[in-house]
């Protein structure tokens, strides 16, 4: 008997067979959609699906939970309507849509889908009539009578010219000698039709769209005795070109056509695949500057990038676009892909002319403007589209433009423009040296940088990196954004000019007139070399007007005894470099004196135990200083922290007074004592 528990589930398993669960076969995004759209029409009675429908148009299409609550197609507004699901109508007199549509034969079916003009047209043909009458199993994927009215006149007319070739042929290529459901409709799949054995090309998106040949289903597995019938958007037509060969014989793809063959892209173009090509069409590449095309004409590497932004991973048809679409390019960009009304739109902008060109490799979609990426840049082009003008305007001011133009490999630390809102430096000597020490010799990614890395510059200064919980410092500058990594050159936003490092704590505080007491006070403490030597400080530096603000009498008695000097001296200085940017809502940093600084910053303004700063982030090559206007006291030398140890001590009394008193409750006479000696307490 226990055998054969053991055994149960794996006869349970072996009897559903390898593609089921006891919940059933996982369903595809259109059954699913479908689902959606049963669920939200039910209180219509069954088998009722709530649509949408584009005001103004005939275009309907089953709803999923996001565009239900949306109400909108490609930005338009949306009316819900309730209809018969596929595969079932109503019966007079009774709620919803109770009745499965009678089974027949495919020609009838066609009737009953709403093809009445394929039925028209299988009519005139000698041979496709019978065949959809007889037996077999066919799959016909059947253009609705708007997709027949909406081709061109020269084209309708050169079909029933000649119904027992062109016609048959063309009703032969929407069908495929074999039934086929939606469930197996999957994304990229090749249907073999009857014409020719030519291709059909079936995507499935996650949305629930499904397409052949970019004609939009929209109505799937219509059941009939020999086969099933889908209800298409389009007349569909046979594609024998891929990509490359379209490329090679559009007119308007003459500048394309050159760039693909330097790139060598070509190989990739016309081989297996299934991708979108944004192709930029003649007038795209003539819309930029001609300098910045012949560079990149002329450079293979920024040449190919360049394509590769062009080239969509899988294959996107227009109809499957209903919304905005992240979708990754080739190169690793992502672009912004959506729709506005009937017109598609890549990042935000309507560009595409021509939409659903259908090569046996993809689909290409015409674009009049060129999508260059940001590695086909040089770092002026790069900073050209970020916040950081007024910075490249200081660049050429002070003739520095050239390495923003050419090869070198560099990073670029551009302030944000919002940091010049004062006014901008005069360009002389010492400017011009600033700016080369906001470019590293190095191409460098954030992402690689390191708590105390050094970093080289053009200026021959050597800048810290320091890395804090929410933010990544370059000196006192702060990064503000994302990388913008371009071909030879990588920009880094920054949030305020740097202030490179001119010597030790002890150089700026002797060079600052504002600290001469506390110069004093330190060599009297015996701490100069201590601030001089290699190390990482944060200095919390006293003003003279801190000191002065001291009562005389304890100024003079802290100023006179060494050992308590250095020891309030060495409670503002933090053991490790904390510049602003690295500041959140509080930071607890260790003193060398033992206790731990208070750190905090608000509206911009960074406070120490609660003290304002008066000036933050004056760089020293062994730390960092801050100005403060008071002399900060250790927790032991406060006058609330020692009145706080009183009522710790007192409260300490309390509980060992307490523990007696329940120890002496057999005593008649201590009990009363130690009672009244507690409530005198309490109070």
């Amino acid at each position: 008997m226990a055998l054969l528990l053991r055994l149960l589930p794996l006869a349970l398993a072996l009897a559903l067979g390898p593609a089921n669960t006891l919940e059933g076969p996982a369903k595809s995004p259109y059954q699913l959609v479908l689902q959606h759209s049963r669920l939200r029409g039910r209180q219509h009675g069954p088998n009722v699906c709530a649509v949408q429908k584009l005001i103004g148009t005939n275009k309907k299409y089953f709803t999923n939970c996001k565009q239900w609550y949306q109400r909108k197609i490609c930005g338009k507004s949306t009316v819900i309507s309730y209809e018969c699901c596929p595969g079932y109508e109503k019966v007079p007199g009774e709620k919803g849509c109770p009745a499965a549509l009678p089974l027949s034969n495919l020609y009838e079916t066609l009737g009953v889908v709403g093809s009445t003009t394929t039925q028209l047209y299988t009519d005139r043909t000698e041979k496709l009539r019978p065949e959809m009458e007889g037996p077999g199993s066919f799959t016909i994927f059947a253009p609705s009578n708007d997709a027949w009215a909406a081709l061109p006149a020269e084209v309708l007319d050169s079909l029933v010219s000649n119904v027992n070739i062109e016609l048959l042929n063309a009703l032969r290529y929407h069908m495929v000698n074999r039934r086929v459901l939606t469930d197996e409709l999957k994304h990229g799949l090749a249907l073999t039709s009857m014409y020719q054995n030519s291709d059909i090309q079936i995507h499935h998106y996650p949305n629930g769209i499904v397409t052949v040949n970019c004609a939009r289903l929209l109505k799937a597995d219509h059941h009939a005795t020999n086969g099933v019938v889908h209800l298409i958007d389009k007349v569909i037509s046979t594609t024998t070109n891929n990509i490359q060969q379209i490329i090679e014989i559009e007119d308007t793809f003459e500048t394309l056509r050159a760039a693909v063959a330097a790139s060598g892209l070509n190989t990739l173009l016309e081989g297996d695949g299934q991708y979108t090509l944004l192709a930029p069409t003649n007038e795209a590449f003539e819309k930029i500057p001609a300098e910045t095309l012949n560079r990149i004409l002329g450079d293979p590497e920024a040449l190919r990038d360049l394509l590769k932004n062009h080239i969509l991973k899988s294959a996107m048809c227009a109809e499957a676009i209903i919304a905005g679409l992240s979708l990754e390019t080739l190169q690793g960009t992502t672009l912004e892909v959506g729709c506005s009304g009937d017109m598609l739109t890549v990042n935000g902008k309507p560009i595409i002319s021509n939409k659903d060109v259908l090569a046996t490799n993809g689909v290409i979609h015409f674009i009049d403007e060129l999508l260059i990426p940001d590695s086909a840049k040089t770092l002026f082009e790069l900073a050209a589209e970020s916040e950081v003008s007024t910075t490249i305007n200081l660049f050429k001011q002070a003739g520095l433009s050239s390495h923003l133009s050419g090869n070198e490999q560099l990073t670029l630390l551009a302030p944000l423009n919002s940091v010049f809102k004062d006014g901008t430096p005069r360009i002389d000597a010492r400017t011009k040296n600033l700016l080369l020490n906001h470019m590293v010799k190095s191409q460098l990614a954030s992402k690689y940088l390191y708590h105390g890395q050094t970093l080289d510059t053009l200026g021959g200064k050597k800048l810290r990196v320091f890395v804090y919980r929410n933010s990544l410092c370059i000196e006192n500058s702060c990064i503000a954004a994302h990388d913008k990594r371009g071909r030879y050159g990588t920009l880094f936003t920054m949030d305020r000019m740097l202030t490179p490092p001119m010597g030790t704590v002890m150089d700026v505080l002797k060079g600052d007139n504002r600290f001469s007491m506390l110069v004093a006070a330190i060599q009297t403490a015996g701490l100069t070399e201590t601030l001089n030597r290699d190390g990482v400080y944060t200095v919390f530096a006293p003003t003279d007007e801190a000191f002065q603000a001291m009562p005389p009498g304890e100024r003079n008695k802290l100023l006179g005894n060494a050992k308590e000097l250095a020891n309030i001296l060495k409670y503002h200085v933090g053991d490790e470099i904390l510049v602003s940017g690295g500041v959140g809502a509080l930071v607890r940093l260790k003193s060398l004196q033992g206790d731990k600084l208070e750190i905090s910053s608000k509206n911009n303004v960074v406070y120490v135990n609660k003290e304002p700063v008066v000036e933050a982030d004056i760089m020293a090559t062994n730390g960092v200083v801050y100005a403060i206007s008071s002399v900060l006291q250790p927790p032991a030398n406060r006058p609330q922290e020692r009145g706080d140890e009183l009522a710790d001590s007192a409260l300490e009394i309390f509980r060992q007074a307490a523990a007696f008193s329940r120890a002496a409750q057999s005593s008649v006479k201590l009990a009363p004592v130690y009672q009244r000696l507690l409530e005198r307490m309490k109070h």
